[in-house]
């Protein structure tokens, strides 16, 4: 394994030299970002779809990237590749006292109670809230934020009074919807979001892998109203929104 993740360092290099690739050699630490996200959110959707070559191959494509920033990196004399693999492997064994220490946890909880403990306090942060990027998908963020405050213990004790959030906060959007005032309508829909993402964590729901089961689903369902439509040689003018929802229950029943 050594002696490959070297050849894999030295093509990455290969191409950033000057008889290398073009486009490889124009990009900076900074130009890739979109590119990462983009890489990370294939990776997703391979685990998601159980694609086991697919999930091998964005691995590759992941581990590309680290090897592509940190070679960049290297040239520009910021840090070297070592240093990355020197600084998660110390981080690994700082905040894992429990394996590596002699700290007794009972579960998976008390794991990141420490986690965040050790965190605050190697990046001396005033506030456990600090560090939540800015750019995380807003879901993302707000599983980060409430997760944070958890470890602190403020959170809900029962699943019943998580739900009762979600209750009010559904009763105070339609409140708001019956008022007709936009900007309100938009506050409660947020706090209506939050306190859904909210019960999700607490049931031990990933909202974003629900949400995106979901989207999967609406795609296949679709999907197959077209296809039914193009059987009969019908396009969405020829029908009435009870033929389509005649069709979209016909997929539900088909276990799309």
């Amino acid at each position: 394994m050594e002696k490959q993740f070297r050849e894999l360092v030295n093509i990455v290099k290969k191409l950033r030299a000057p008889d290398g690739c073009p486009w490889d050699r124009e990009q900076t630490l900074f130009s890739l970002k979109e590119h990462l996200i983009e890489e990370v959110y294939e990776l997703v959707d391979a685990i998601d779809k159980k694609e086991i070559i697919n999930i091998k191959e964005e691995l590759g494509d992941l581990l590309l990237h680290v090897v592509l920033h940190s070679v960049i990196a290297e040239e520009e004399n910021y840090f070297q590749l070592n240093d990355v693999i020197k600084g998660i492997s110390e981080k690994l064994i700082r905040r894992h006292p429990h394996v590596f220490g002699d700290v007794r946890v009972k579960d998976s909880r008390d794991v990141m109670i420490n986690w965040e403990r050790i965190k605050k306090d190697e990046k001396n942060r005033r506030s456990i809230l600090e560090e939540i990027p800015e750019s995380l998908p807003s879901i993302q963020k707000a599983i980060k934020l409430q997760e944070r405050v958890r470890t602190v213990g403020f959170d809900w004790q029962t699943m019943e009074d998580c739900m009762g959030k979600v209750i009010e906060e559904f009763e105070e959007f339609k409140n708001a919807v019956a008022a007709g005032n936009y900007d309100e309508i938009k506050h409660e829909m947020g706090d209506l979001l939050f306190a859904v993402v909210n019960f999700s964590r607490f049931i031990k729901v990933n909202p974003d892998e629900a949400l995106r089961k979901t989207n999967h689903r609406f795609i296949s369902r679709f999907s197959y109203i077209e296809k039914r439509l193009a059987d009969k040689g019908l396009t969405f003018d020829d029908v009435t929104t009870e033929d389509l929802n005649i069709l979209w229950d016909e997929a539900k029943k088909q276990g799309l």
